[in-house]
């Protein structure tokens, strides 16, 4: 038996999977091993399995034999594995440190960065995997490196001609499971004469 995956945060006495025997005879299920830490609870008649606390995902999968033995002569039995997996959920946003940024960037510099910046995620695995983009209207003056999280210019500007002052909103975003999270930081960006 390989049931579906369970999430992290499974709540107590959540349905598992149903293990049955085909027996001409009433026959009394129970757990032998594998379950050394206590996951899972079966009941005896109908072969249901129930989780019995809360799954650290860490221990997962977990391996588990099911006995099947006939209820008038505990001689004859048969036994199964079911496997569990356990999903790992997105659980955190990712965090900028700082929500606010002031930059300089002079007047007619060529193309240049501005800023590197690092958001955090608490999450492990696909959860904590980022990627970086511009939320506002500044695509055609400011790129971001998807990857790295570096905001650069496109273009030069000019102090006399143009605005002096850009804010630019910049996302993190996780690869996170069954939902992405979002955080933010806003780069305000000053064009020095």
């Amino acid at each position: 038996y390989h049931p579906a995956p369970l999430s992290e945060n499974s709540p107590t006495d959540m349905f598992v999977v149903e293990v049955r025997a085909l027996y001409k005879l009433p026959v009394n299920y129970s757990i032998t091993s594998g379950d050394e830490k206590g996951y899972f609870i079966i009941h005896s008649s109908n072969g249901i399995v129930r989780t019995s606390k809360k799954l650290e995902l860490e221990d997962f999968p977990v391996n588990f034999k099911v006995r099947a033995t006939d209820s008038s002569n505990a001689a004859i039995f048969n036994e199964v594995e079911v496997k569990v997996e356990v999903i790992d959920e997105n659980n955190f946003p990712p965090v900028f440190p700082s929500s606010l940024l002031e930059e300089r960037l002079l007047e007619h510099s060529p193309a240049t960065q501005i800023v590197q910046l690092k958001a955090q995620d608490n999450d492990t695995g696909r959860n904590g995997f980022l990627t970086y983009g511009i939320l506002n209207g500044h695509r055609l003056k400011f790129r971001i490196n998807e990857t790295t999280g570096v905001l650069y210019s496109t273009a030069p500007f000019d102090y006399e001609e143009e605005p002096r002052e850009y804010q630019v909103v910049v996302y993190a975003e996780d690869d996170g499971i069954p939902e992405k999270k979002r955080g933010y930081c806003t780069v305000v960006i000053q064009i020095t004469d």
